[in-house]
Protein backbone atom coordinates (compact mmCIF):
# COMPACT_ATOMS: atom_id res chain seq x y z
CA UNK A 1 0.00 0.00 0.00
CA UNK A 2 1.18 3.33 -0.86
CA UNK A 3 0.43 5.99 1.21
CA UNK A 4 1.09 9.93 0.71
CA UNK A 5 0.90 11.50 3.97
CA UNK A 6 0.87 15.24 3.43
CA UNK A 7 -2.01 16.27 1.50
CA UNK A 8 -5.06 19.65 2.08
CA UNK A 9 -8.65 18.90 1.46
CA UNK A 10 -11.61 21.41 2.05
CA UNK A 11 -14.36 19.19 1.17
CA UNK A 12 -16.75 21.16 -1.02
CA UNK A 13 -19.61 20.44 1.23
CA UNK A 14 -17.83 22.63 3.78
CA UNK A 15 -17.82 25.57 1.10
CA UNK A 16 -21.89 24.89 0.84
CA UNK A 17 -22.16 25.19 4.79
CA UNK A 18 -20.22 27.84 5.85
CA UNK A 19 -22.71 30.80 5.17
CA UNK A 20 -25.05 28.43 7.18
CA UNK A 21 -22.51 28.70 10.20
CA UNK A 22 -22.63 32.33 9.95
CA UNK A 23 -24.93 32.73 13.17
CA UNK A 24 -22.73 30.67 15.38
CA UNK A 25 -19.69 32.06 14.77
CA UNK A 26 -20.18 36.35 14.44
CA UNK A 27 -16.51 37.02 13.93
CA UNK A 28 -15.98 35.23 11.05
CA UNK A 29 -16.53 37.47 7.45
CA UNK A 30 -16.95 36.04 4.15
CA UNK A 31 -15.22 37.86 1.78
CA UNK A 32 -16.57 36.31 -1.27
CA UNK A 33 -18.86 33.17 -2.26
CA UNK A 34 -18.20 30.46 -4.10
CA UNK A 35 -15.49 28.34 -5.46
CA UNK A 36 -13.27 31.43 -4.56
CA UNK A 37 -13.98 31.73 -1.21
CA UNK A 38 -11.73 33.70 1.64
CA UNK A 39 -12.48 34.24 4.68
CA UNK A 40 -11.76 36.61 7.74
CA UNK A 41 -10.84 35.18 11.13
CA UNK A 42 -11.82 38.32 13.75
CA UNK A 43 -9.06 40.42 13.45
CA UNK A 44 -7.04 38.26 11.09
CA UNK A 45 -6.35 39.82 7.58
CA UNK A 46 -8.18 37.98 4.56
CA UNK A 47 -7.39 34.32 3.87
CA UNK A 48 -5.72 33.93 0.09
CA UNK A 49 -9.31 33.13 -2.19
CA UNK A 50 -9.37 29.19 -1.81
CA UNK A 51 -8.08 27.40 -4.33
CA UNK A 52 -9.82 24.91 -6.42
CA UNK A 53 -7.81 22.01 -6.38
CA UNK A 54 -8.32 21.72 -2.52
CA UNK A 55 -11.94 20.83 -2.98
CA UNK A 56 -11.66 19.02 -6.22
CA UNK A 57 -12.19 15.35 -4.47
CA UNK A 58 -12.27 13.96 -8.33
CA UNK A 59 -9.50 15.49 -9.71
CA UNK A 60 -7.42 14.38 -6.33
CA UNK A 61 -8.09 11.11 -7.11
CA UNK A 62 -7.39 10.90 -10.29
CA UNK A 63 -4.15 11.94 -9.63
CA UNK A 64 -3.80 9.43 -6.79
CA UNK A 65 -4.41 6.67 -9.20
CA UNK A 66 -2.03 7.64 -11.86
CA UNK A 67 0.69 8.11 -8.95
CA UNK A 68 -0.28 4.92 -7.84
CA UNK A 69 -1.04 6.25 -4.57
CA UNK A 70 -3.57 3.95 -2.59
CA UNK A 71 -4.41 6.46 0.22
CA UNK A 72 -3.44 10.38 1.36
CA UNK A 73 -3.56 11.52 4.65
CA UNK A 74 -5.40 15.01 4.26
CA UNK A 75 -5.62 18.08 7.14
CA UNK A 76 -7.50 21.25 6.48
CA UNK A 77 -5.60 24.19 4.86
CA UNK A 78 -3.59 26.08 6.96
CA UNK A 79 -5.04 29.65 6.33
CA UNK A 80 -8.34 28.54 7.52
CA UNK A 81 -7.88 27.20 10.72
CA UNK A 82 -8.86 29.63 12.67
CA UNK A 83 -7.00 30.29 15.48
CA UNK A 84 -7.71 34.32 15.08
CA UNK A 85 -10.92 33.73 16.27
CA UNK A 86 -12.29 33.73 20.19
CA UNK A 87 -11.80 31.14 21.99
CA UNK A 88 -15.54 29.68 21.85
CA UNK A 89 -16.09 30.53 18.32
CA UNK A 90 -12.31 28.73 17.25
CA UNK A 91 -13.91 25.50 18.80
CA UNK A 92 -17.00 26.27 16.98
CA UNK A 93 -14.98 26.44 13.96
CA UNK A 94 -13.07 23.10 14.05
CA UNK A 95 -15.76 21.18 15.33
CA UNK A 96 -17.71 22.17 12.41
CA UNK A 97 -14.66 21.40 10.03
CA UNK A 98 -13.45 18.17 11.63
CA UNK A 99 -17.33 16.92 11.08
CA UNK A 100 -16.91 18.12 7.36
CA UNK A 101 -13.55 16.38 6.87
CA UNK A 102 -14.76 13.19 8.33
CA UNK A 103 -17.84 13.20 6.24
CA UNK A 104 -15.59 13.40 3.47
CA UNK A 105 -13.14 10.67 4.12
CA UNK A 106 -16.26 8.19 5.08
CA UNK A 107 -17.64 9.35 1.27
CA UNK A 108 -14.04 8.74 0.28
CA UNK A 109 -12.30 6.17 2.16
CA UNK A 110 -9.35 6.65 0.64
CA UNK A 111 -8.40 9.58 2.40
CA UNK A 112 -7.79 9.31 6.15
CA UNK A 113 -8.13 13.06 7.89
CA UNK A 114 -6.37 15.04 10.42
CA UNK A 115 -8.39 17.24 13.10
CA UNK A 116 -8.36 20.87 13.22
CA UNK A 117 -8.11 22.12 17.10
CA UNK A 118 -8.71 25.38 18.26
CA UNK A 119 -4.70 26.60 19.51
CA UNK A 120 -5.90 30.29 20.77
CA UNK A 121 -6.86 27.90 24.02
CA UNK A 122 -5.07 25.16 24.83
CA UNK A 123 -7.93 23.37 27.43
CA UNK A 124 -10.10 23.80 24.32
CA UNK A 125 -7.79 22.62 22.02
CA UNK A 126 -7.16 19.32 24.15
CA UNK A 127 -11.62 18.62 24.46
CA UNK A 128 -11.25 18.94 20.71
CA UNK A 129 -8.39 16.72 20.37
CA UNK A 130 -9.83 13.63 22.26
CA UNK A 131 -13.40 14.20 20.53
CA UNK A 132 -11.56 13.93 17.46
CA UNK A 133 -9.31 10.47 18.08
CA UNK A 134 -12.96 9.34 19.64
CA UNK A 135 -14.57 9.86 16.44
CA UNK A 136 -11.90 7.88 14.57
CA UNK A 137 -8.94 10.76 13.35
CA UNK A 138 -5.45 9.52 13.55
CA UNK A 139 -4.53 13.39 15.08
CA UNK A 140 -4.08 16.25 14.33
CA UNK A 141 -2.90 19.16 11.81
CA UNK A 142 -1.70 22.60 13.32
CA UNK A 143 0.14 25.49 12.56
CA UNK A 144 3.06 26.74 13.52
CA UNK A 145 2.21 29.89 14.74
CA UNK A 146 -1.06 29.34 17.13
CA UNK A 147 -1.96 32.98 17.69
CA UNK A 148 -0.29 34.74 15.13
CA UNK A 149 2.78 35.90 14.25
CA UNK A 150 5.45 35.49 17.06
CA UNK A 151 3.53 33.50 19.30
CA UNK A 152 4.85 29.71 20.12
CA UNK A 153 3.79 25.84 20.42
CA UNK A 154 5.89 25.93 23.75
CA UNK A 155 3.47 27.98 25.45
CA UNK A 156 2.78 27.25 29.23
CA UNK A 157 -1.33 27.37 28.57
CA UNK A 158 -1.07 24.97 25.52
CA UNK A 159 0.17 22.10 27.67
CA UNK A 160 -2.96 20.49 28.09
CA UNK A 161 -2.99 19.98 24.31
CA UNK A 162 0.26 18.36 24.74
CA UNK A 163 -0.76 16.62 27.53
CA UNK A 164 -4.06 15.23 25.21
CA UNK A 165 -1.77 14.25 22.35
CA UNK A 166 0.12 12.49 24.86
CA UNK A 167 -2.39 10.24 26.52
CA UNK A 168 -4.07 9.65 23.13
CA UNK A 169 -0.87 8.54 21.32
CA UNK A 170 -2.20 11.55 18.82
CA UNK A 171 -0.12 12.08 15.31
CA UNK A 172 0.06 15.82 15.52
CA UNK A 173 1.75 17.80 11.71
CA UNK A 174 3.06 20.69 12.55
CA UNK A 175 2.44 22.62 9.10
CA UNK A 176 4.64 25.84 8.59
CA UNK A 177 2.81 29.26 8.27
CA UNK A 178 2.63 30.70 4.48
CA UNK A 179 3.28 34.25 6.67
CA UNK A 180 5.44 33.81 9.64
CA UNK A 181 6.05 38.19 9.48
CA UNK A 182 9.10 37.92 8.05
CA UNK A 183 9.30 40.42 5.12
CA UNK A 184 12.20 39.07 3.53
CA UNK A 185 10.79 36.46 2.13
CA UNK A 186 8.08 38.29 0.10
CA UNK A 187 9.86 38.21 -2.94
CA UNK A 188 10.90 35.90 -5.67
CA UNK A 189 8.41 33.27 -4.35
CA UNK A 190 10.43 32.68 -1.17
CA UNK A 191 7.72 32.53 1.26
CA UNK A 192 7.54 29.03 0.00
CA UNK A 193 10.75 28.53 -0.98
CA UNK A 194 12.48 29.65 1.85
CA UNK A 195 10.02 31.15 4.73
CA UNK A 196 8.12 27.74 4.98
CA UNK A 197 11.38 26.17 6.37
CA UNK A 198 12.61 29.13 8.49
CA UNK A 199 9.11 28.97 10.31
CA UNK A 200 9.16 25.52 11.03
CA UNK A 201 12.98 25.59 11.82
CA UNK A 202 12.31 27.73 14.40
CA UNK A 203 9.16 26.35 16.22
CA UNK A 204 10.07 23.13 16.38
CA UNK A 205 13.78 23.89 17.35
CA UNK A 206 11.92 25.59 20.74
CA UNK A 207 10.05 21.93 21.21
CA UNK A 208 13.08 20.32 21.21
CA UNK A 209 14.74 22.87 23.60
CA UNK A 210 12.15 23.12 25.75
CA UNK A 211 12.00 19.87 25.98
CA UNK A 212 8.42 19.39 24.81
CA UNK A 213 8.91 15.76 22.96
CA UNK A 214 10.44 14.19 25.80
CA UNK A 215 7.81 15.36 28.15
CA UNK A 216 4.86 14.39 25.93
CA UNK A 217 6.26 11.57 24.17
CA UNK A 218 3.69 9.15 23.09
CA UNK A 219 2.15 12.03 20.87
CA UNK A 220 3.76 11.20 17.43
CA UNK A 221 5.11 14.50 16.10
CA UNK A 222 5.32 15.03 12.42
CA UNK A 223 7.57 17.72 10.55
CA UNK A 224 7.36 17.54 7.24
CA UNK A 225 9.66 18.92 4.66
CA UNK A 226 12.45 16.63 6.27
CA UNK A 227 12.04 18.16 9.58
CA UNK A 228 11.94 21.41 8.62
CA UNK A 229 16.16 21.68 7.93
CA UNK A 230 16.40 20.32 11.76
CA UNK A 231 18.93 17.56 10.27
CA UNK A 232 21.36 20.16 8.68
CA UNK A 233 21.43 22.46 12.06
CA UNK A 234 21.43 19.15 14.10
CA UNK A 235 24.93 20.07 14.75
CA UNK A 236 24.62 24.00 16.29
CA UNK A 237 21.47 23.30 18.62
CA UNK A 238 23.93 20.29 20.08
CA UNK A 239 26.54 22.67 20.71
CA UNK A 240 23.91 25.45 21.78
CA UNK A 241 22.82 22.15 24.00
CA UNK A 242 26.40 22.12 25.74
CA UNK A 243 26.45 25.24 26.46
CA UNK A 244 23.00 26.68 27.33
CA UNK A 245 21.78 25.44 31.22
CA UNK A 246 19.00 23.69 31.10
CA UNK A 247 17.34 23.43 27.90
CA UNK A 248 16.19 20.08 25.77
CA UNK A 249 18.47 16.99 24.19
CA UNK A 250 17.78 18.23 20.34
CA UNK A 251 19.45 15.34 19.42
CA UNK A 252 16.94 13.05 21.54
CA UNK A 253 13.86 15.23 19.93
CA UNK A 254 15.10 15.19 16.75
CA UNK A 255 15.15 11.21 16.95
CA UNK A 256 11.77 11.35 18.08
CA UNK A 257 10.06 13.42 14.92
CA UNK A 258 8.44 12.04 11.71
CA UNK A 259 8.91 13.66 8.57
CA UNK A 260 8.09 13.49 4.77
CA UNK A 261 10.04 13.35 1.49
CA UNK A 262 8.50 16.64 0.29
CA UNK A 263 12.91 18.19 -0.52
CA UNK A 264 12.75 17.57 -4.26
CA UNK A 265 16.52 16.48 -4.19
CA UNK A 266 17.00 12.59 -4.22
CA UNK A 267 20.70 13.71 -2.16
CA UNK A 268 18.79 15.90 0.69
CA UNK A 269 16.33 12.66 0.91
CA UNK A 270 19.75 10.36 1.49
CA UNK A 271 20.95 12.71 3.80
CA UNK A 272 17.32 12.69 6.09
CA UNK A 273 17.78 8.91 5.77
CA UNK A 274 20.98 9.33 7.24
CA UNK A 275 20.45 11.66 10.15
CA UNK A 276 17.44 10.96 11.27
CA UNK A 277 16.53 6.93 9.87
CA UNK A 278 14.31 5.87 7.24
CA UNK A 279 11.99 4.06 10.02
CA UNK A 280 11.04 8.00 10.59
CA UNK A 281 10.14 9.39 6.94
CA UNK A 282 7.43 8.76 4.89
CA UNK A 283 5.91 9.51 1.26
CA UNK A 284 4.45 13.39 1.06
CA UNK A 285 3.20 15.63 -1.68
CA UNK A 286 1.38 18.94 -0.21
CA UNK A 287 -1.04 18.17 -2.91
CA UNK A 288 -2.82 20.48 -4.18
CA UNK A 289 -0.52 22.95 -3.35
CA UNK A 290 2.79 24.26 -6.67
CA UNK A 291 5.57 23.87 -4.27
CA UNK A 292 4.69 20.12 -3.24
CA UNK A 293 5.88 17.27 -5.34
CA UNK A 294 3.40 15.96 -8.12
CA UNK A 295 5.68 12.62 -8.61
CA UNK A 296 6.76 11.96 -5.05
CA UNK A 297 7.81 8.43 -5.48
CA UNK A 298 9.91 9.66 -7.92
CA UNK A 299 12.24 11.04 -5.16
CA UNK A 300 12.16 7.82 -3.45
CA UNK A 301 12.93 5.59 -6.15
CA UNK A 302 16.06 7.91 -7.31
CA UNK A 303 17.40 8.39 -3.86
CA UNK A 304 19.51 5.12 -4.24
CA UNK A 305 17.72 3.91 -0.97
CA UNK A 306 17.37 -0.43 0.19
CA UNK A 307 14.58 -2.15 -0.79
CA UNK A 308 13.18 -2.08 2.45
CA UNK A 309 13.94 1.42 3.32
CA UNK A 310 11.70 2.31 0.12
CA UNK A 311 9.23 -0.19 1.29
CA UNK A 312 8.69 1.76 4.71
CA UNK A 313 9.13 5.09 3.32
CA UNK A 314 6.23 4.54 0.75
CA UNK A 315 3.39 2.79 3.25
CA UNK A 316 4.92 0.58 5.46
CA UNK A 317 5.31 3.21 8.05
CA UNK A 318 2.38 5.18 7.49
CA UNK A 319 0.27 2.42 7.64
CA UNK A 320 1.49 1.55 11.21
CA UNK A 321 1.31 5.36 12.48
CA UNK A 322 -2.43 6.09 10.94
CA UNK A 323 -3.69 2.78 11.99
CA UNK A 324 -4.49 1.80 8.79
CA UNK A 325 -5.75 -1.25 7.46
Amino acid sequence: MIVDVHGHLVPAELLTEIPKQQSKLPSLRLIEAGPGLALAFASGKPSRPIMKGLSDTAGRIAWMDKQGIDRQVVGSWPDWFGNELPAAEGETWCRFVNEMQLAAAKAQPRFVPLASVPLQDGVRAAAVLKAAIAAGFPGAMIGTLPRGIGSVLDAPDLDPFWKAADETGAVIHIHPAFDAGDVRVNDYGLANGAGRVTDAIVAVARLLCSGHLMRYRNARVFVPIGAAGLPFIIGRLKRNHAITPGIGDPVEGLGMLYTDTIVHDPRVLRFVVEMIGADRIMLGSDMPFPIGDEEPTKIVANAGLKPEQVASINGGLAAKLFRLA
